[in-house]
């Protein structure tokens, strides 16, 4: 009996192999640089400049992983405000395209992680090819 239980929990891991092997993405967001480094496997893949929370917000620190993964949303808070290739993160908290680029690697946003809509697809779709389980969002000063 104890040699099926074995036998059957080494298949189990043997299946499940392939989803471990899936790419990692790692999104680091620096606030005091206002820059994204995007990683896959590890390997450095994009550098970009992004706006984060201006004074009187924040936007928060810690290791999180996508709660919701949206093409096209607009914001319930601030008036309808388009978020193209929203990755949520925590509560209403996302990475996004905005079309404010001329603000992008200075503070300016509620507290929301903005992108160049460009990049922003770039890792909505790295995020959607690997999955939101292979994907970690890394935020610090």
């Amino acid at each position: 009996m104890r040699r099926l239980v074995l036998l059957a929990g080494l298949l189990g891991l043997m299946l499940a192999y392939p989803a471990i092997a899936e790419a990692q993405i790692v999104a680091k967001v620096n606030l005091s640089s206002q820059r994204m480094d995007v990683y896959v496997d590890g390997a450095p893949r994009y550098s970009w400049p992004v706006s984060t929370a201006r004074a009187g917000y924040r936007t928060p620190t810690g290791t999180f992983r996508p709660t919701a993964v949206v093409r096209y949303h607009r914001s319930t808070i601030y008036s309808g405000s388009p978020m193209p290739y929203s990755i949520f993160f925590l509560r209403g908290y996302a990475i996004h395209g905005s079309y404010e680029v001329k603000y992008l690697g200075r503070p300016a946003s509620h507290g929301c992680i903005r992108l160049a809509p460009s990049n922003a697809a770039a890792l909505y779709s790295l995020v959607q090819q690997h999955g939101a389980g292979n994907t970690v969002i890394k935020i610090s000063y």
